[in-house]
């Protein structure tokens, strides 16, 4: 009895701590909430900047299980938020004292939100609407179509105004315009309903909100890219394809099937390795994707086939093979590392 109990005793911790980890997640499971930091949050915008920020949000920091990141709407600033980790247990701010790391979050929010004007600026001088931005690279998403016929005129059009955009910003942060951009484009129809935001909400907020993103990268989008070798930007820029990671995977066994039913004439016990690699697009097309796949011409026992050859292939946006398999030969020395050509 005494090592049932032991045992049962045993089970009902392990459930507890179970129990525990999920409360954390919700509202701290013996530790502050974020309603604690929110409160706290707003006490530190009272006593420092009385009138002139207003909290709108708090989320939980996982993995973390302490501070809450908090966001603050700027009352002389539509645009800007100010972000920031709040710890009400520790009293501090990102780990450090809050008054100073609060002055540095509102310079940052504001001088961020003056970026995104600017960009906003441009692109609609350029006669493109943004509707929204990678939070994380700042690259901005406008609408449009490409075509086989238009690829060219819109990615040179694009590329003129990140010229203009990453000119302006030299401006005043002589690194920016030595440096790429990429812009997304989202069709009109997946732009036309995308979710709207709360229109209290600053701009800021509204074009990074991560349902807003999460709509607009649920379709396959094109990605336009452009570099900036020897600190002159390149408006001729490069269009890729991005996809769903279900539509990718898709795309990748229709290539997988086609080509292994080419290869099997000569190895009839060929098997395809799962690698995906990198798919471009054919320069001036937006229906032509080339890339590589990797097979092994005999089965390694039950080992899975990693791919020591490789055939380069161009395909169709659904995967089908157009035109001949071009051999590219060996690639990998037994379960070594790949060794791809470069494109």
């Amino acid at each position: 009895m005494g090592a049932m109990r032991g045992r049962h005793g045993i089970r009902a911790g392990v459930a507890g701590a179970l129990l525990c980890s999920v409360a954390l997640l919700l509202s701290g499971c013996g530790v502050l909430s974020t309603k604690d930091d929110r409160r706290y949050a707003e006490k530190l915008a009272n006593e420092h900047y009385p009138g002139l920020l207003r909290v709108i949000g708090a989320r939980t920091l996982f993995p973390q299980s302490e501070g809450s990141e908090i966001s603050f709407a700027v009352k002389d600033d539509p645009d800007a938020v100010v972000r920031l980790r709040v710890d009400a247990g520790k009293g501090t701010c990102n780990s450090h004292p809050c008054r100073g790391v609060l002055d540095e979050a509102v310079t940052r929010g504001r001088a961020e939100a003056e970026r995104m004007r600017l960009m906003i600026r441009t692109f609609t001088a350029c006669g493109y609407e943004v509707i929204a931005y990678e939070p994380a690279s700042g690259a901005p998403w406008i609408v449009g179509s490409l075509t086989n016929a238009t690829v060219r005129a819109t990615l040179a059009d694009v590329g003129s105004c990140v010229r203009t955009w990453r000119q302006a910003e030299a401006r005043t942060d002589a690194a920016a315009g030595a440096r790429g951009a990429a812009v997304n484009l989202a069709s009109p129809s997946v732009a036309a309903k995308r979710p709207a935001g709360k229109s209290s909400d600053p701009t800021a907020v509204r074009l990074t909100d991560t349902r807003l993103l999460a709509s607009l990268q649920s379709h396959p989008y094109y990605a336009l890219g452009y570099a900036a070798p020897e600190g002159r930007l390149d408006t001729t820029g490069q269009a890729r394809i991005v996809r769903p990671f279900e539509v990718q995977e898709k795309f990748g066994a229709n290539v997988r099937k086609s080509v292994r039913e080419r290869l099997r004439a000569g190895h009839p016990r060929v098997q395809m390795s799962t690698y995906q690699g990198v798919w471009r697009l054919e320069p001036g097309t937006v229906d032509r994707l080339t890339g590589y796949v990797l097979y092994c011409e005999e089965p390694d026992g039950d080992l899975t086939c990693l791919g020591d050859m490789a055939v380069e292939v161009t395909t169709d946006v659904r995967g089908t093979p157009v035109g001949d398999l071009r051999p590219v030969g060996s690639v990998r020395e037994g379960r070594g590392p790949l060794r791809l050509p470069a494109r």
